[in-house]
């Protein structure tokens, strides 16, 4: 039997626990649209800080799924960009849009 049919994958289980962190999923889903710089990131994502972005950036760029790319001009100018692995997420980030959109109620602030 193949691991993926076992009702534990490993794998399975650390995908998610990689791009289950709070605020990740957010980022990925802002990157798949070419938000690109960390100000933009940190300004169509309510809430988040400019320490948890950093942390999270970093995280994604240890797992291989974002790189740092320095433009040398002045002033330096800093993108972050999907690599390929990270748009492989494309299907599973907008898959889980449309379900949230389907069960996840809007919730409304008075």
């Amino acid at each position: 039997m193949d691991i993926t049919d076992s009702a534990f994958c490993p794998r399975y289980h650390r995908a998610v626990e990689v791009i289950g962190k709070r605020w990740t999923g957010a980022i990925l889903r802002a990157m798949l649209l070419d938000v690109t710089r960390f100000a933009d990131l940190r300004s169509v994502v309510p809430g988040l800080s400019d320490r948890m972005l950093t942390e999270r950036l970093k995280e994604l760029q240890d797992e291989g799924i974002v790189e740092r790319i320095v433009h040398a001009e002045t002033p330096v100018r800093i993108e972050y960009r999907l690599t390929e692995k990270g748009h492989e997420l494309h299907d599973a980030v907008y898959a889980l849009s449309r379900w949230a959109d389907r069960w996840i109620p809007l919730e409304i602030s008075t």
